[in-house]
Parts: C-alpha cells; sequence; structure tokens
C-alpha cells in the first residue's frame, strides 16, 4: 500500500494525504478524520517522499566528487554528512569519475531525485559543458561548489586560497636560503591553475629565476613526483627545493631523494599540499600547506543551510591557509 493507493481509498489527492501526514493545519476535521482512520487500517508508515510533497523537502543532499578513495575528497566528503547528519538530512554520495558526462548525468540523476541541494567537491567540476549543465540545474536547486567558482544564479563557492598558499611556501624556501625551487603541477584543474599562479607569484615577488623547469607537470601520486626528481636528474637541473601540488606527489620526491641518497633537508628541502596523514607518515615528516579541509566542508555545509533558510549568502567565501613545518625543511 503507497500514498496513491492510499489517498484512491480516501478519495483525495496525494498533497491532502501528505497534509494529513504532516499535520498541516489546512485540512479539515472530517478529512483528517478520514484519512488517519485509513492510515491506521493499513499499518502506512510514511516515507520521505510523501513527507516532502508538502514541506518541499526530501532532506537529501546529493554530494559528487570524482573519487571518494582521494584523501580529500574522502576528509570533505565525510565531514559534509556528518554536519548534515546532525541538522537531520541524508546524503547521497556519488562518485563520477572524471568523465565530463558523467558528472552531468549524475547531478541531473539527483535533481530528479529531489534532492534540496548538490555540493560538487573538488575543482573538477569545472569545465564549459560543465558549467553550463550547474547553471541550467542551479535554477531549480542550490549548488555549492567546494575548491571551484562558478559565477551564476544559486551558485555558491567555498576555496581555499591555494595561490596564496603555494607563494606562502616560496617565502618560506626563500628566507631559508633557498633559490632553485622547483613546482610540481600534478592535475590541470582550477585548483592547480591557482596554485601554479601562485607559485610564479612567489618567485617574482622574491625576485627568484623561473626557468623552463621551474614548474612540471608531472602526474598525481608517488610515481608523478618520483619521476620528475628523475626528469630533474637526467636534465642535469640545479635545485634545492622541491613544492608539490599534493603530499602524496611530494612524499614520491621524497622517495627517488632517498634512492639518490640525498638528504633532506640539508640538500633538497621538500614541501607538500593538504597537510594530510600521508605528511605525517613521510620520512621525514613533510611540511605541508594546511588548506583546511574539515573548515571548508562544514563552511559548504553552512552556506547550503543558510540558503535554505533564506539568510543572505556571499557566492564566494575564500579560507586562507597556512604552512605546518615539520622535518623535510
Amino acid at each position: 500500500m503507497n500514498i496513491y493507493d492510499l489517498a484512491r481509498e480516501a478519495g483525495v489527492s496525494i498533497a491532502t494525504i501528505s497534509r494529513v501526514i504532516n499535520n498541516h493545519p489546512q485540512v479539515s476535521e472530517k478529512t483528517r478524520k478520514k484519512v488517519n482512520e485509513i492510515l491506521e487500517k493499513h499499518n502506512y508508515t510514511p516515507n520521505a517522499f510523501a513527507r516532502g510533497l508538502v514541506i518541499k523537502s526530501m532532506k537529501t543532499i546529493g554530494v559528487l566528487t570524482i573519487d571518494i578513495r582521494d584523501l580529500y575528497y574522502a576528509t570533505v566528503a565525510y565531514t559534509i554528512e556528518q554536519e548534515f547528519s546532525k541538522l537531520g538530512y541524508s546524503v547521497i554520495l556519488c562518485n563520477t569519475g572524471g568523465n565530463t558526462q558523467k558528472k552531468i548525468n549524475y547531478m541531473k540523476m539527483l535533481a530528479e531525485k529531489n534532492v534540496d541541494g548538490l555540493i560538487l567537491v573538488g575543482s573538477v567540476f569545472k569545465d564549459k559543458k560543465l558549467n553550463k549543465a550547474i547553471s541550467q540545474l542551479a535554477k531549480n536547486i542550490p549548488i555549492v561548489m567546494v575548491n571551484g567558482f562558478l559565477e551564476a544564479e544559486n551558485v555558491y563557492s567555498i576555496i581555499c586560497d591555494d595561490s596564496y598558499g603555494i607563494a606562502m611556501c616560496v617565502d618560506y624556501l626563500y628566507k631559508k636560503g633557498h633559490k632553485d625551487i622547483i613546482y610540481l603541477q600534478d592535475a590541470k584543474t582550477y585548483s592547480a591553475q591557482a596554485k601554479s599562479e601562485g607559485f610564479s607569484h612567489g618567485m617574482i615577488k622574491n625576485n627568484l629565476v623561473l626557468t623552463p623547469f621551474s614548474i612540471l607537470n608531472v602526474k598525481k601520486g608517488l610515481k608523478g613526483g618520483y619521476h620528475a626528481v628523475e626528469h630533474l636528474i637526467t636534465c642535469k637541473q640545479n635545485f634545492s627545493a622541491i613544492i608539490a601540488g599534493e603530499d602524496i606527489t611530494a612524499v614520491g620526491a621524497i622517495k627517488k631523494l632517498k634512492e639518490l641518497h640525498k638528504q633532506i633537508p640539508e640538500n633538497i628541502a621538500v614541501i607538500g599540499f593538504n597537510n594530510s596523514i600521508i605528511a605525517q607518515c613521510s620520512d621525514p615528516e613533510l611540511t605541508s600547506v594546511d588548506n583546511k579541509i574539515e573548515t571548508i566542508g562544514i563552511g559548504a555545509v553552512r552556506i547550503l543551510n543558510d540558503v535554505f533558510e533564506g539568510r543572505n549568502v556571499p557566492s564566494k567565501t575564500v579560507i586562507t591557509p597556512n604552512l605546518v613545518i615539520r622535518k623535510s625543511t
């Protein structure tokens, strides 16, 4: 027995059934009594959809990320789920993969399920086709982008100032006496671009020379950092410090440096990004940019909840990172 069967038996609309379930005042006592008798007769337990018909809220949030196995995405998604749970919301988590059309399909699927809002985790949700789809969906449902930005109605962003974070690394290394600094760019996202720009800005600010080798495009992960050091050595490039766009990439660089019997930080200093558990497991422990992952996750929840409650919400919220110094520098 579902809500449609109940409505048919009671001779009322499904909206009326839902109003009775939700104790809505705009129902006559006669109708309320009749519907309640039928509910009791069939021992009916209302589901979320029935409740949502009247209050226009399914108390459900859609969270999309490309790969929950990634520590950054996992931490943000976990934080969002825990915070929304406190507010009485359920979370549907989707792993979209990197394909643009799959991302769009997942967003549409969640919208069709009448979720109250969407949170897109990571700056990987950014290209022309995605921008168009996000802007279209946002006409009916609020969307929060974590570490991504799109100027569109009903789209809100919370981002870490990644550019500042990497520029801060350059400043720190320069004060430690380093001049030949290499940056390992391990992605092609909005965030990765900001980091690269921050590196260039930091180098120029400190009157350090940018060469064709100063920014290396590498694969994300251990192999990316490992092969980057191999490349630098093969090309006989001078460098005294490495900054990586992710902790895991930095650890890959450390692995190769240790194979080459380079002392860290005496010969080469290394800095990562994300301040993940990987930074503490590294040997030596890795200096890393703390991009306030949990703060960003909590902030995304607050932004969406404020939108639900009709508060004024800025289109962009920026979180300032800080540098956590450890033994690798």
